[in-house]
């Protein structure tokens, strides 16, 4: 990760000057994992894809104004927080009137492993967004809690918060039924 931070900070002031290629590289690197920072707080792979897009215009438009070139991969994703945060004031509407009509689904375990992905899935979605976005930015992302207070606008301390009290709820919602604190059955 240093000597992928030491290229970046190369290729920035490169792109700056107008240099495509050096731009262009800079996409390649981090288009992945802004999609699929994307993805998991969006749930959606088309809008992923399309705010990955306003995301990468923006950030060409604005790095001029990026201070500290080894700064890059927070500034970046908190572009990509602001564009899903934006796309999701705009459709309020039309999700209250969507969780309505789909409630969720059983919270019932798993026991086989290919179904972990999707428990792991449903628990997440069923996180709040400012704790999903946290345990994404931490745990699939892997930022630390300083870069993750500057991807999202608040204190070093908050961050913590919602991810310790995210990874709590995951866990509760992933551990096996016996161990929830639910009644067991009874023995025959």
């Amino acid at each position: 990760m240093i000597f992928r931070a030491i290229e970046d900070a190369d290729l920035i002031p490169k792109a700056r000057r107008g240099d495509v290629e050096a731009y262009n590289l800079l996409i390649s690197r981090w288009e992945k994992r802004v999609y699929n920072y994307l993805l998991r707080i969006t749930g959606n792979r088309e809008d992923a894809l399309d705010l990955s897009q306003d995301v990468f215009l923006k950030a060409y438009q604005n790095l001029r104004k990026l201070e500290d070139s080894a700064r890059f991969a927070a500034w970046l994703f908190r572009i990509a927080h602001n564009e899903a945060y934006s796309l999701f004031r705009k459709r309020k509407p039309e999700a209250e009137t969507a969780a309505a009509e789909f409630p969720m689904a059983d919270r019932a375990g798993s026991a086989f492993p290919i179904e972990l992905g999707i428990a792991v899935r449903g628990a997440l979605d069923r996180l709040g967004p400012e704790q999903r976005e946290a345990v994404v930015l931490k745990i699939y992302q892997g930022f630390k809690f300083e870069e993750m207070a500057e991807i999202l606008s608040c204190p070093v301390s908050t961050v913590k918060s919602r991810v310790y009290a995210a990874l709590e709820i995951l866990k509760r919602d992933l551990s096996p039924l016996g161990t929830r604190g639910e009644s067991e059955l009874p023995a025959i």
